[in-house]
């Protein structure tokens, strides 16, 4: 196999440094990723005003990342299949998942394009888009989901990548598309003068070019399965075990962004000031987000891998050392938010009114980031074994359930920093729960191997 030296070294290699040779590939690509949206929004924050950055990032961003969330935790199903398949060398397995996933993303994307095209109106005036909003926030939208197959067929052939331990072609193809994304951002924007509609045609484009490069290195670039478009269909078996451990993820992926869109209806209501900060505040705080997921995946596919080998010890330490290397990051960014925020968040605005708001947002819910990565890397890792029933309801209620409470019975009329306090207090909630439910299922993982090697 292509990628036969990683795989070896992720079930025999030192583990911390076989989750930083994974972790770091994915975290750069999880940067440029992110630099799409960062590079459209400081464009159009500095160059064509508040408004245009509310509508990029306000409203606009909560619902893209609900449907993209949702779908990317789908994934996790054909992915947790492929690794675990991988792991066991499990040629035709490794097949039938690789093109149901594809097939799953490419009616996915176009079925959820064509919703999200037509009910964007409706969605952003549920969730009290101001007046003068609505028009650029309906094109972005619009235009976002015009090309949402592009988006679902890149995160599923990159995930079937690093599923397999390959991390770095996803990053290459990124690097190449964030730099296509830049220069038709600069063209579009600034000399075209085309503000928002140019964004989203740049976003669109290099969403198309991703989809594009990581397809032709599944069909021509490794070795131990081959996508062919003749092959593209549903597996029926293999569709209900990807939706079986899938389904939870992407359920639990779209209660945060659910609970998310519910917090930006009644940040809207403060008005395009803090609609603005918070857009800024949510570009400033993504890098804990990126570097958190990136342990989480980095994480998921070697749990993955060394469970379907039955490296049951690994898998239990690979866990530990995750959360290790994963809490000691989100202490040392969350005092860096903490310090640098007045100049981070200048960098996506020049009004001071909006920074001062963004700070407020910041010095509110950063010191709690820390919480949430017991959640991401207990949640990775049980993923990874096909346990995901019990942490999805842990998140519906402790995240989604609680910020609707939250924001419906007790923050009304009590103004921004009560509303933004229901993100810190729901991550400790669901990491102390995560936690207890994470030892007590190894505990009778082990309880069960015992009794079968006594048999």
């Amino acid at each position: 196999m292509e990628t036969k030296e990683q795989q070896n070294g992720i079930l025999e290699g030192v583990i911390w440094k076989q989750l930083l040779i994974f972790f770091f590939p994915i975290l750069i690509g999880t940067f440029f990723q992110q630099l799409y949206n960062t590079v459209d929004t400081v464009i159009v924050g500095q160059f064509a005003g508040k408004e245009a950055l509310s509508s990029v990032g306000g409203s606009s961003a909560q619902i893209i990342n609900m449907v993209v969330g949702f779908f990317t935790g789908l994934t996790a199903g054909g992915t947790v299949l492929i690794s675990q398949a991988y792991g066991a060398f499990h040629k035709q397995r490794l097949e039938d998942a690789l093109h149901t996933s594809y097939a799953f993303g490419i009616f996915g994307g176009i079925g959820l394009g064509i919703l999200g095209v037509a009910g964007a109106p409706l969605i952003l005036e549920w969730m009290n888009t101001p007046a003068e909003l609505m028009e650029m926030s309906t094109l972005y939208i619009r235009i976002y989901f015009s090309g949402l197959v592009f988006v679902f067929i890149y995160n599923m052939g990159a995930a079937i990548l690093r599923a397999i331990g390959d991390s770095r072609r996803p990053l290459y193809y990124l690097v190449i598309c964030c730099v296509v994304n830049i220069v038709l951002d600069l063209v579009l924007v600034l000399y075209c003068q085309l503000g928002v509609l140019g964004v989203a045609v740049a976003t669109l484009v290099s969403q198309a070019i991703s989809a594009v490069m990581v397809t032709w290195a599944l069909m021509h670039k490794v070795d131990c399965m081959t996508l062919s478009f003749r092959k593209i269909r549903i597996h029926s078996e293999v569709l209900k075990n990807m939706l079986q451990i899938g389904f939870p993820s992407g359920l639990q992926s779209s209660m945060y962004s659910i609970s998310n869109m519910i917090v930006q209806a009644a940040l809207n209501l403060l008005g395009v000031d803090t609609m603005a900060a918070w857009t800024a505040y949510g570009k400033v705080d993504s890098v804990f987000w990126m570097i958190n997921s990136s342990f989480g995946i980095a994480l998921t596919t070697f749990v993955g891998q060394n469970f379907g080998a039955g490296k049951w010890d690994r898998v239990r330490k690979g866990t530990r050392v995750c959360l290790g290397m994963a809490v000691g990051t989100a202490v040392f960014l969350t005092a860096v938010l903490m310090m640098a925020g007045r100049f981070l968040l200048s960098i996506f605005t020049g009004d001071a009114a909006v920074v001062e708001i963004g700070l407020i947002m910041m010095r509110s819910i950063a010191p709690a980031f820390v919480m949430f990565v017991f959640i991401e890397i207990f949640s990775g890792s049980l993923r990874a074994q096909g346990y995901t029933f019990v942490t999805t309801i842990i998140s519906v209620l402790g995240v989604c359930v609680f910020r609707i409470i939250w924001v419906s019975l007790i923050t009304p009329g009590q103004g921004l920093r009560r509303i933004v306090a229901c993100y810190p207090i729901s991550w400790v909630m669901c990491a102390i729960l995560v936690s207890v439910y994470y030892f007590y299922k190894q505990k009778r993982i082990i309880e069960r191997m015992g009794a079968e090697s006594k048999r």
